[in-house]
């Protein structure tokens, strides 16, 4: 697992665990990797310094600190959002369209759409936002 600072093009900055450097490369080129701020899809990695572990007696000993404001708003956003929509996983777009052309009752929903799945509901004036979390993960 690798941490990398990270920018969005309104200059939000946040940071954020991926599996190795290839890993971010592959969901950053595929538009995937989102500002947890403002949802933005313009992102790079910021400069960051370097992380040097101590020992593991001394890392044992540090308690964790406080989630950071923002991250606390998501975790909190994240949970009111799951709470009271349904997921709908890859299914989003049909079922977003679906309840906008009046095929399917209205609802709250929340699922995963590709960018230009994404920008093509909001072009036809479906009502959709983007969430700052990866809907349908579990996180620690």
């Amino acid at each position: 697992m690798i941490q990398f600072t990270l920018k969005c093009d309104r200059d939000h900055r946040f940071d954020s665990w991926f599996q190795s450097a290839e890993a971010y490369e592959k969901l950053s080129a595929a538009g995937m990797v989102t500002c947890s701020i403002c949802g933005s899809t313009d992102v790079d990695k910021a400069m960051m310094a370097p992380r040097v572990q101590g020992s593991r007696a001394e890392v044992a000993e540090t308690p964790p600190g406080p989630a950071a404001p923002t991250d606390q708003a998501v975790a909190d956003l994240r949970r009111e959002v799951e709470a009271n929509s349904e997921y709908v996983g890859r299914n989003f777009v049909r079922e977003a369209r679906d309840m906008h052309d009046g095929l399917s009752p209205h609802r709250a929903v929340h699922g995963e759409a590709r960018p230009d799945e994404a920008k093509k509901l909001i072009e036809d004036g479906v009502p959709v936002a983007p969430l700052p979390f990866i809907p349908g993960r579990k996180t620690n």
